[in-house]
């Protein structure tokens, strides 16, 4: 019998992706505000979807999923669920960086601790979906998703190195990609700077470092590179270089 793999945000872009690609081993919990989306997406898939409708800014909503989800056979939880914004902080809208850090940190911490729990150092995989600014010192002009991501890098390396330490089966891993082709840009009302890759790709990569139980996966050569080299720089400059790239992003 299938074991389940549960996605949050999965009603577009890379969690949209995900469902894809795990639905051909893997049942499906499918978990995002959209529903209409999310039947979509089930009604195009060769196996058992369960469909869950939430607002992941509320936190009781991440309990009352939790309720419903933790009877059946789940061996994957795919944190996706995360949004950005992009401009002067003293200009942009208090409610919804509250909301950002709701779902983007609140929320990714009540899950991965509920399902740390659940596997109780069984088999079980956990990859919350970061990005690779949460990998960079600051990140001016998208200073609060910058660090929300940064929470969620710094998190689950801190608990992937307590499940290894008890030689846990449990694993925990951050997908720290660049640029992806998404909605993502739309809603955080930003062009990139640099090409961004599928989505396709990302996931198909994230997938195969989470089974071979790599903590921090960068999907692409060059966003590993350029990580790489940040951390020879003073931070001072890292922080200006990036500022100067995330002006360009917001929309005139």
């Amino acid at each position: 019998m299938k074991k389940y793999a549960v996605i949050t945000g999965a009603s577009s872009g890379i969690g949209k992706e995900f469902a894809y690609q795990l639905s051909l081993k893997y049942n499906l919990i499918l978990i995002a505000r959209r529903k209409g989306n999310l039947i979509e997406i089930a009604s195009q898939l060769d196996c058992e979807c369960i469909i869950i409708e939430a607002d992941l800014k509320i936190h009781e909503e991440c309990f009352r999923i939790f309720e419903e989800i933790k009877d059946k056979d789940i061996e994957i939880f795919i944190n996706n669920a995360g949004f950005g914004d992009c401009g002067y902080f003293i200009n942009n809208d208090l409610n919804k960086e509250i909301n950002m850090i709701d779902v983007n940190i609140k929320a990714v911490h009540i899950f991965t601790k509920l399902m740390l729990r659940y596997f109780n150092n069984q088999i079980g995989y956990i990859l919350n979906v970061a990005s690779s600014a949460g990998l960079i010192p600051a990140g001016p002009y998208m200073s609060v998703y910058y660090a929300s991501k940064s929470y969620v890098t710094s998190l689950t390396r801190g608990i992937y190195k307590e499940l290894k330490e008890h030689q846990s089966l449990t694993y925990i891993g951050c997908l720290c990609p660049g640029p992806v082709e998404s909605e993502f840009n739309k809603r955080a009302n930003v062009k990139f700077a640099l090409k961004a890759i599928s989505s396709k790709e990302c996931v198909h990569y994230a997938l195969k470092k989470m089974f071979q139980r790599k903590v921090v996966i960068i999907p692409t050569l060059k966003m590993r590179l350029a990580i790489l080299l940040g951390r020879f720089l003073p931070q001072s400059l890292y922080i200006h270089i990036v500022s100067f790239q995330q002006k360009k992003k917001i929309y005139k």
